[in-house]
């Protein structure tokens, strides 16, 4: 009698191992993908908001494209008129865009700034080519404040930041221009930037000037802060001359007019 063969099976258990480390690498990377696609959301949706806007790019045919912007305020100033530190103006709009200003520039090389700035830095920065984007910070929070912060941030000649009783909740100002709006969605908010923003054609006073920190004149992280109060009695009006002692844009102070500049060993404020 033979013996019968039994057949043996190999059996292998199942590689829970294995597939518990396949799925957990799944799931880490679609994390991470969500993660990146909400994160980069703002970005994006912002990139489209500036292609739509490159429309409004000026050219030397169209040397202001912010006059077909409905809703722009414009006005002329005089530039280059510089207060002291220690002295206000008293503007002819809230926010002001134009007129006498401080002798130091506020920083605008694409800062948020938390906290409001003192006006009269604010308005230098718009001389030299800056963009200045305000909000009331009791009607721009959340959603609607991201979606202008993304419009300033990390962007040359570009500043932000709260303006205490604005009477709306969007205020855009450069040099001679200003536009107020209700909605951070605004499509407009972006055709201004693009129209003004360094524009090269003349509709600011110093092209070329720069938007960098002046070290131990003005510090983004420490700024001067915004005066609520009403200007005095005291304060500069619109048609000021400027301050003798304040610098002036080539390095010398301010004269009264026909007389002789006076030398200054201070830095030029351009």
């Amino acid at each position: 009698m033979k013996a019968a063969r039994g057949s043996v099976v190999s059996k292998k258990g199942t590689p829970w191992g294995t597939i518990i480390a396949v799925v957990a690498i799944v799931a880490l990377l679609g994390a991470v993908i969500t993660y990146y696609m909400v994160k980069s959301a703002p970005k994006r949706e912002q990139a489209g908001r500036e292609a739509a806007a490159a429309a409004f790019a000026p050219t030397a045919s169209d040397p202001d494209p912010s006059k077909r912007i409905p809703g722009v305020v414009t006005a002329t100033y005089t530039g280059s008129v510089h207060v002291l530190p220690t002295e206000r103006v008293a503007y002819d709009k809230t926010p002001p865009f134009g007129g006498p200003h401080d002798q130091t520039w506020a920083t605008c090389t694409g800062i948020v700034y938390p906290t409001a700035v003192r006006t009269e830095n604010m308005v230098h920065a718009l001389e030299h080519g800056a963009v200045w984007i305000a909000y009331n910070p009791q009607q721009i929070s959340g959603d609607a404040l991201n979606q202008l912060s993304v419009r300033a941030k990390d962007k040359p000649f570009t500043m932000m930041s709260p303006y205490p009783g604005l009477d709306k909740p969007i205020s855009l100002q450069s040099w001679g221009h200003q536009l107020k709006l209700d909605d951070a969605n605004d499509a407009r908010i972006d055709e201004f930037i693009a129209a003004l923003r360094s524009n090269p054609n003349g509709v600011y006073p110093e092209v070329g000037a720069s938007c960098d920190a002046v070290p131990g004149q003005f510090d983004p992280d420490q700024p001067p802060a915004f005066d609520p109060s009403k200007p005095g009695p005291d304060a500069k009006p619109m048609d000021y001359k400027g301050s003798t002692s304040a610098q002036g844009e080539q390095g010398t102070v301010n004269q009264p007019s026909g007389s002789a500049p006076a030398p200054s060993s201070t830095p030029p404020s351009q």
